[in-house]
C-alpha cells in the first residue's frame, strides 16, 4: 500500500455531510417489508374470490355455511406469521454477512457499515473488496478491478489515481483507496448493490408450476361456476337463498387457495431452519434450486480445505531447477537470505492471500524494520505486482541491504517455469503428496516485474520451492460422500496444481480424483469442454474465465450446476451457476452474488440445504395432489349438476368439513414432514397426471351415490339425507386419497389419517355437531350403499395410483 498521504474526512466534515443528507442511505434489505408480506398473503386473486363468496353467505346465512371464510383468514394469518419469522431470522443473519468497507477518517482506517458512508469519504480497497459506492481513485498500487457485473467484460481493469470506480465492481488484485463521489441512490449501480444482497421471491420451477396450475384452475372454474349459478337459480326458483348457498358451495372447493399458502409457509420454515444453522438464504428459491442440482463444482481452497496453510518446507534450487549439490545455496543464495526475500515480499503486500499469509507467518519481515516506505530491516520494495488468480503469481522489485536490486516473483511453478524444467519434477512429486508448491524465482533482468496486464513473466532463475501444507476440513469427506449417495456429481475446480488438488480430493475419498486434469489442456469449445467435464472429476490450474466457461459447458448438457467458492476468482462462476454458494469468510464480492452464504464457513452445511430443498419440493408436490384432486372433483360435480339439472349436493359447511379433515389439517403436517426424495422436473405434469384421474373418480362416484340417494329418499328431509349420503361417499374417497398421498407410512402418518377419520365419526355421532353441519344418516341401506360405492371407487383409485407408479412416476 502506498503512503497514506490523505487522512480522509474529519469528524466535523462527516457530521456536516450527514446533516446535508449526503449519506449512503440506500435501504439494503434482506427480506420483504412487513407491508409487502401482508399484501402478498392477503391481496391474492383467490382470497378475493373467497372473500366475495363469504360476504354473500353472511347476507343469506346461516353462519356455519361461512366457515370457509374463517378458515381462509386463519390460513392467511399463519402464512404472515411464518414469513415474519423468516424475515426476522434473515434480517439478523444479513447483519452478520453485511459488507463493512474500511473508511479512512482523521487518518484512522475503520470498518463501518455501508449505510454510514458519506460523500467524500476515503475508502480503502484490497483483494476481494466490493466497491459499494461510485468514486475516484486516489491511491493505487497494482489495483485491478473487475467490472464484469456491470459491463459483462471479464478482464480486470488496471486502475490509476484519477480513474473512476463504480459500485458493484470488485478488486481482484492490488490495493488502493478511492474518494466517494456518488452515494445513495445516485450511485451508478445502486440497484445491483441492493438486489445482490436482498432476499427475494424470484422465479422458480415450483412457483411457476403452481402459477400454471392456478391458471388452468381459473379456466375450468369460470365456466363451471357460471353454469352452476344459472342452474341453481333455475332448479331452486322458489328458494333463492338456498340456491345461493348451493352455488357458493360448488364454487368454493374449486379454489386451491391453501396450495399457495402452504408453499410460502414451507419455504419460510425452511429458511428459518437453515438460519439456525448459520446459513443465509439470500433468494428464497435457492433452497429449491440446490435440491435440483445434479452437479456441484467445488473450489478446493476454503471448501475442501480450511483457509489457513502452513509452510512445511523451503527447498532451495541451484538456479536450474535442481537441488543444490551440498553448499546449502539456492540460486546463489543461502536459506537465510531466501527467508529474508520471502519476508520482504510478504511485507510488500498489504492484503496477503492465504498462501502468502502462511509465508509471512513462517518468515516475518526482518528485525529492525521501521515499516516506512516499504523498508524492512534494510529491504525496500518497489514496483509491487500483487497476486492475481488469472496470472497465478505476484512479484516485486526489492532493494537488498547490501544495495543489490533484483526482481522477485512468487507463484505457480508450472506458470513461471518453462515446460521440461527440472524443478517441475520435484513439484510433481510434492503435488502428488497433496502439498501445495510455490516457486520463488528471480527475474533475469532487473527492470521490475511485468505490468499487470502483461501476458506472462519474463525468463526467470529458479531459487527455491516453498512447500505449503493445507488443512483439510474435517467434515469434507462426509459431505462428498453425501453427494455421492444422492447421485450429485462433485467436480473439484481449483486454480492450484492439478496433481496437488487430485491428491487432496483422493485423500477425502472422491471417486476419480486420481485422474486430475490440467485445465490449460481442456478444449476451448463448449462441446469438448462439456465432455471432458462429464468424464473427469478434478481440474487444476483453472482460470476465473475458465470456471465461468465450465459452468456454462455443464449447463449446455442440461445439468443444474451449483458452484461454491470464497475468493474473487470464483465470482464470475458463482454468478452464472444455477446456485452460487459462498463462504461467510469469503470476499464481499462472492457474498454479494451468491444465493446462499454459509456464515459459519462450514461446507458440511450444504447437505442440510439440499435436504431442506428436497423436503420442500417433495412435500409441496405431495400436498398439491390433495388440493388439485379437490379442485377436479369440484369442477366435475358442478358440470354434472348443470347437466342433470339437480340441486348441488352440498352446502358450504359440508365441503368446509371435508376440506379441513382430508386436506387442510393433513396438508399442513405433510408439508413440513421429512422428505429425502430427489427433486425431479416437470412438476405440473406429475401432479396433474395423478390429480385429474383421481378427481374424476371421486366426483363421479360421489355423484352416483347422490343420484341413488335421490331415488331412494322421498318426502320431508330427503335433501338432507341425500346430502349426508353423498358427503359420506366423498369423505371416504378423499380419506383414501389422503392415505395414498401420505405414503410411505410412518407411525405419525398412520395416526394422522386415523385421527381425521375419527374426527368425521365424532361429527356423525354427536347430536349438536350433526345439527351444526346438517348431517344425518337415515336408515342403513343407503349409508352402506354409499360406503360400498366409496370402497369401489377407492379400489379403482388404488389401481390408477399403481399404474402411475408402474409407469415410472411413483408417489412421494
Amino acid at each position: 500500500m502506498p503512503d497514506r498521504v490523505a487522512p480522509g474526512l474529519t469528524a466535523a466534515e462527516v457530521a456536516e455531510r450527514v446533516a446535508r443528507g449526503e449519506i449512503n442511505d440506500v435501504p439494503v434489505r434482506s427480506s420483504r417489508s412487513f407491508t409487502e408480506i401482508v399484501r402478498a398473503n392477503v391481496l391474492t386473486r383467490f382470497n378475493a374470490i373467497i372473500g366475495v363468496l363469504f360476504l354473500i353467505i353472511l347476507v343469506v346465512g346461516p353462519i356455519q355455511d361461512g366457515l370457509f371464510g374463517f378458515v381462509i383468514v386463519a390460513n392467511t394469518l399463519i402464512g404472515i406469521v411464518q414469513e415474519l419469522r423468516a424475515k426476522k431470522t434473515l434480517d439478523s443473519l444479513a447483519v452478520i454477512g453485511e459488507a463493512r468497507p474500511t473508511v479512512r477518517r482523521d487518518g484512522v482506517a475503520t470498518e463501518i457499515p455501508t449505510g454510514r458512508i458519506v460523500l467524500g469519504d476515503l475508502i480503502e480497497l484490497g483483494p476481494g473488496d466490493k466497491c459499494v459506492v461510485d468514486g475516484e481513485v486516489t491511491e493505487a498500487e497494482g489495483l485491478e478491478i473487475d467490472e464484469s457485473l456491470l459491463t459483462g467484460e471479464a478482464d480486470p481493469v488496471l486502475k490509476q489515481p484519477g480513474d473512476t470506480v463504480m459500485s458493484g465492481s470488485f478488486v481482484v488484485a492490488g490495493g488502493g483507496a478511492f474518494t466517494a463521489t456518488r452515494v445513495g441512490r445516485e450511485a451508478y449501480a445502486v440497484q445491483l448493490a441492493e438486489e445482490a444482497s436482498r432476499f427475494t421471491l424470484v422465479a422458480s420451477e415450483l412457483r411457476s408450476g403452481i402459477s400454471q396450475i392456478l391458471k388452468y384452475v381459473t379456466w375450468m372454474m369460470i365456466p363451471a361456476a357460471i353454469g352452476l349459478v344459472i342452474s341453481q337459480f333455475v332448479v331452486k326458483e322458489n328458494d333463492w337463498r338456498e340456491a345461493v348457498r348451493r352455488m357458493v358451495a360448488g364454487i368454493v372447493p374449486m379454489v386451491p387457495e391453501g396450495l399457495v399458502l402452504l408453499t410460502s409457509v414451507a419455504f419460510a420454515i425452511g429458511v428459518i431452519r437453515l438460519g439456525r444453522r448459520q446459513c443465509l438464504v439470500q433468494e428464497l428459491p435457492a433452497i429449491e434450486g440446490l435440491a435440483r442440482v445434479d452437479v456441484v463444482c467445488l473450489d478446493k481452497t476454503g471448501t475442501l480445505t480450511e483457509g489457513g496453510m502452513d509452510v512445511r518446507e523451503l527447498r532451495l534450487l541451484d538456479g536450474h531447477g535442481e537441488a543444490p549439490s551440498g553448499d546449502g545455496r539456492g540460486g546463489g543464495h543461502d536459506e537465510g537470505y531466501v527467508g529474508q526475500v520471502l519476508g520482504a515480499l510478504g511485507a510488500s503486500d498489504p492484503r496477503p492471500n492465504a498462501s502468502l499469509q502462511a509465508i509471512i507467518d513462517a518468515y516475518p519481515r526482518p528485525d529492525g524494520s521501521d515499516g516506512d516506505d516499504g523498508a524492512d530491516g534494510g529491504w525496500r520494495s518497489r514496483d509491487v505486482l500483487p497476486f492475481s488468480s488469472a496470472r497465478k503469481y505476484s512479484g516485486a522489485t526489492l532493494d537488498a541491504p547490501d544495495g543489490r536490486r533484483a526482481t522477485w516473483l512468487l507463484g505457480a511453478p508450472e506458470v513461471l517455469l518453462a515446460e521440461g524444467d527440472p524443478a517441475l519434477g520435484q513439484v510433481d512429486e510434492l503435488n502428488a503428496r497433496g502439498l501445495r508448491v510455490l516457486l520463488l524465482a528471480r527475474a533475469e533482468d532487473g527492470t521490475g516485474p511485468p505490468a499487470a496486464g502483461a501476458p506472462g513473466p519474463r525468463p526467470v532463475t529458479a531459487v527455491a520451492l516453498v512447500v505449503l501444507e493445507q488443512r483439510l476440513r474435517p467434515d469434507a469427506a462426509d459431505t462428498l460422500r453425501y453427494f455421492a449417495e444422492q447421485n450429485v456429481a462433485a467436480k473439484v475446480i481449483s486454480g492450484d496444481n492439478a496433481v496437488s488438488v487430485g491428491a487432496v480430493a483422493a485423500e477425502l475419498g472422491l471417486p476419480g480424483a486420481a485422474h486430475a486434469l490440467d485445465a490449460r489442456r481442456l478444449p476451448a469449445e463448449t462441446a469438448g469442454m462439456a465432455t471432458a467435464l462429464e468424464d473427469g472429476t478434478v481440474f487444476g490450474r483453472v482460470t476465473p474465465r475458465q470456471k465461468r466457461d465450465m459452468v456454462g459447458a455443464l449447463q449446455s448438457r442440461g445439468h443444474n450446476v451449483a458452484m461454491t467458492g470464497d475468493g474473487v476468482n470464483d465470482v464470475l462462476a458463482l454468478k452464472d451457476a444455477d446456485i452460487g454458494v459462498s463462504m461467510g469468510s469469503g470476499s464481499e464480492a462472492t457474498r454479494a452474488v451468491a444465493q446462499i452464504v454459509l456464515l459459519d464457513n462450514s461446507f458440511a452445511t450444504l447437505p442440510s440445504v439440499v435436504a431442506e430443498g428436497r423436503r420442500v419440493i417433495g412435500n409441496i408436490e405431495r400436498v398439491a395432489r390433495l388440493f388439485l384432486v379437490k379442485t377436479v372433483y369440484s369442477v366435475l360435480l358442478a358440470v354434472l349438476v348443470v347437466c342433470f339439472r339437480v340441486e348441488y349436493p352440498f352446502l358450504p359447511r359440508h365441503l368446509t368439513l371435508l376440506s379441513t379433515l382430508t386436506i387442510g389439517v393433513p396438508a399442513f403436517f405433510l408439508a413440513l414432514a421429512p422428505n429425502k426424495e430427489r427433486a425431479r422436473p416437470r412438476f405440473v405434469r406429475r401432479v396433474m397426471r395423478y390429480a385429474i384421474p383421481a378427481g374424476v373418480i371421486a366426483g363421479a362416484a360421489t355423484f352416483a351415490a347422490y343420484l341413488l340417494a335421490r331415488h331412494y329418499y322421498t318426502g320431508r328431509g330427503a335433501l338432507q339425507a341425500e346430502t349426508s349420503a353423498a358427503t359420506l361417499t366423498l369423505f371416504l374417497i378423499a380419506l383414501w386419497v389422503l392415505a395414498i398421498v401420505a405414503r410411505p407410512y410412518t407411525w405419525w402418518r398412520i395416526g394422522l389419517v386415523l385421527t381425521m377419520a375419527l374426527g368425521f365419526v365424532i361429527v356423525l355421532a354427536t347430536p349438536w355437531l350433526q345439527h351444526f353441519f346438517a348431517l344425518r344418516l337415515v336408515g342403513t341401506a343407503m349409508p352402506w350403499t354409499a360406503v360400498a360405492i366409496a370402497a369401489v371407487a377407492s379400489a379403482v383409485l388404488e389401481w390408477v395410483w399403481r399404474r402411475i407408479a408402474a409407469n415410472g412416476d411413483p408417489a412421494s
